[in-house]
């Protein structure tokens, strides 16, 4: 039901020849070999592993041909696994298993534009149907039930880009049947029969109103109201099996969203649990009954709490054996076999099949075995006081031998990339984490603020960032690099700031608002003028603009527009006096390619140095590893120049990459020269 401008991944590496490192870097890092940009941004061996429902075929994402494709095995021996696809153009980056265990299906768009459709390919034969073959349209999904087999629930916006009309779609013979025609609905509740039983539709304030659905049409008034301070964070999760009871995560009447059972008769609600510091972040669902077994709370890190004493041993059985964050990632309809993965930070991810009536874990794989062994370092949670009170839950890491204590810092000072997540409607957790561990064993420290706006941690700190762009938002990420200089953990002249999505609009703030804080920037699909941001975001966002003009400001009204401009990084390009790296995905439908465009024009227009990297076949965020890998390795030269860590060569780095750079190559340290080099897939221009 709720719909964020959600996180992008982001990725750098660089030159023909490693630089020398500085010394106190160099010092930091000399015992830790430099781990290869390939082990951790190139794909990994498999991932996703997950269970059928039926419980006798094991499926999982690996390479076929240098592309992430859909492999299958018989449980019974998984050494017997077959590619199942045969993408070429775009990795799969998600899949789901179809009721009755004989397809499975995936989503992908075209060179990032977002335009996802959905294709079912039958596991038995192999054959693969494009199940939404629409152009210009975007398939979502609304509900899938282990009750019916064979139908799914979907949207599609093709009759109107803005709404998504609602159709029962028949994964055998690929018919599509219209529930509900969509006419200001965000978002849509289905029960285990897949009956539409609710809908959401966004107000004029920001909030939201839920209808019931009754023989496929609204109720004339809402049953539910959620107000605007509510509306991030209250939302229906899903019903059980006999339809009985409705859970939420609500944070109505309250500050952080508790877990609710509501009964659907009587509207009579119980509390099922919460905590004072953080929202309920998910719940793990009986396959059979559809209650609710337990849930999760991330303050610090990930915490289950159990309801149900069916699985109470179970999961007991599961810390005790396994050491890092455990998550499971598939159950089956008996629910006797389970797929799940441990992530132990300073090692690769490993998946194993979980045999609850023998207490037996058989392990499957390591997701990147390459990295097995690798000086991975740890990632510390602190809380950092803000300059107003509030409490900003972050994470650090630091370069291998450079905290010989053990203490959570350095024993000297080190550089520091503070690096900042993208949303801002999202947060940084604990976990393995490729660009902490990347940007550490090249000798920097790696802090990762979750700034107010930041989700996780109540209403009143997510709201706290309402209109808060470019002001109090980044009064946090500046209290957080007073933080770790007062500790130690770095010194004034020696920190960076990257991120992508709003984390690029924060790099650009932060070389722009505050041109004398940060050595250097990266900046990954960042929007720069926020008036022309939210003229350019996707018709199918049309749900949730008032959100946005009551979080960022409404260009509707004069105020609003002064205030986009005022907090837009573009009309202070002239101050920026600091190197500037921007990465850009020429499809973008989210930050515009024009959000790049017009401040590195902006910088040409007053002759102040930036490096512009485009790639042609990349949106909101970078899909191929190739194209990861390429900006990676610019990334660390310039990295390297500007803070003086270690640098792996350029080398290969451009291999298969559509990589482009339309302006500024000669500012990056052998960039040039490493274009001159190699000829990438489409072609590497080598800029002026």
């Amino acid at each position: 039901m709720r719909r964020l401008l959600t996180a992008t991944a982001i990725a750098l590496v660089t030159a023909a020849t490693a630089l020398a490192p500085v010394a106190a870097v160099a010092a930091v890092a000399a015992e830790a070999p430099l781990i290869e940009r390939a082990k951790l941004f190139g794909n990994p061996s498999r991932s996703q592993g997950r269970i059928s429902p039926d419980g006798k075929w094991l499926s999982w994402l690996a390479p076929r041909d240098g592309m992430m494709n859909i492999w299958v095995a018989p449980v019974a021996d998984p050494t017997k696994a077959t590619a199942l696809t045969a993408e070429k153009a775009r990795p799969i980056r998600a899949y789901f298993w179809s009721p009755d265990s004989s397809m499975i299906l995936f989503i992908n768009d075209k060179g990032g534009d977002e335009n996802f459709l959905i294709y079912g390919v039958d596991v038995a034969t192999g054959v693969q149907k494009t199940l939404t073959p629409f152009e210009k349209t975007r398939a979502e999904i609304f509900g899938v039930s282990r009750l019916v087999k064979d139908r799914i629930l979907i949207g599609l916006n093709n009759r109107d880009a803005r709404w998504h009309d609602v159709y029962s779609l028949n994964l055998k013979t690929g018919e599509l049947t219209e529930v509900f025609k969509n006419d200001g609905f965000a978002g849509f509740l289905a029960d285990n029969d897949l009956r539409l039983r609710g809908a959401s539709k966004p107000r004029a304030d920001g909030g939201s109103d839920l209808y019931a659905i009754v023989d496929g049409k609204a109720a004339d008034k809402p049953t539910e109201v959620i107000g605007p301070d509510d509306a991030k964070t209250t939302s229906p999760i899903g019903y059980t099996t006999d339809g009985r009871t409705l859970y939420w995560v609500d944070s109505r009447g309250r500050d952080t969203s508790v877990l609710v059972a509501q009964d659907t008769k009587s509207g009579a609600r119980t509390v099922l649990g919460q905590d004072p510091h953080s929202d309920v972040e998910g719940a793990m669902i009986d396959p059979k009954t559809g209650r609710a077994q337990a849930y999760s709370i991330d303050y610090l890190k990930t915490d289950w709490k159990v309801l149900d004493p069916a699985v109470k041993d179970d999961l007991a059985f599961l810390r005790a054996q396994l050491k890092g964050e455990v998550n499971i990632t598939g159950r089956t309809d008996a629910d006797d076999l389970w797929t799940l993965v441990v992530d132990p930070v300073t090692a690769p991810s490993a998946f194993y099949l979980y045999d609850r009536k023998a207490r037996r874990l058989t392990k499957l794989f390591t997701t990147r075995p390459e990295l097995e062994g690798a000086p991975l370092a740890a990632m510390h949670p602190v809380v950092i006081k803000t300059r107003d009170g509030l409490d900003e839950v972050s994470y650090l890491t630091l370069p291998p031998g450079s905290d010989t204590k053990g203490d959570g810092k350095p024993d000297k000072p080190v550089p520091l990339v503070l690096l900042v997540h993208g949303g801002p409607w999202g947060r940084d957790a604990y976990g393995y984490n490729s660009l902490h561990q990347w940007l550490a064993n090249r000798g920097y420290a790696v802090l990762s603020p979750n700034f107010r706006a930041s989700t996780g941690f109540g209403k009143s700190y997510m709201n706290a960032g309402d209109k808060e762009w470019g002001r109090k938002m980044h009064d946090d990420l500046l209290d957080a690099v007073d933080w770790a200089v007062k500790q130690g953990v770095t010194s004034r002249d020696k920190v960076a700031i990257m991120g992508g999505s709003y984390g690029g609009y924060a790099t650009l703030v932060g070389m722009t608002f505050t041109p004398d804080t940060f050595a250097c920037g990266v900046d990954i699909v960042g929007p720069s003028n926020l008036n022309t941001l939210l003229s350019t975001i996707p018709p199918y966002w049309q749900a949730v603009r008032t959100q946005f003009n009551r979080s960022i400001g409404d260009p509707a009204t004069p105020e609003g527009q002064a205030l986009l401009k005022e907090r837009s990084p573009l009309f202070k390009a002239d101050a920026i006096k600091r190197p500037l790296l921007i990465g850009q995905g020429a499809n973008d439908p989210r930050v515009n390619q024009r959000e790049s465009g017009q401040i590195v024009e902006a910088m040409k227009a007053k002759g102040i140095p930036v490096t512009y990297i485009l790639f042609p076949d990349e949106g909101h965020g970078f899909a191929r590893p190739e194209n990861n890998i390429a900006f990676y390795a610019i990334s660390e030269q310039f990295l390297s120049k500007c803070l003086g860590g270690r640098a792996e060569a350029y080398g290969k780095a451009f291999a298969g990459s559509s990589i482009t750079a339309p302006y500024g190559a000669q500012f990056a340290p052998g960039l040039q020269a490493a274009l001159a080099a190699q000829s990438p897939a489409g072609g590497a221009a080598p800029g002026h």
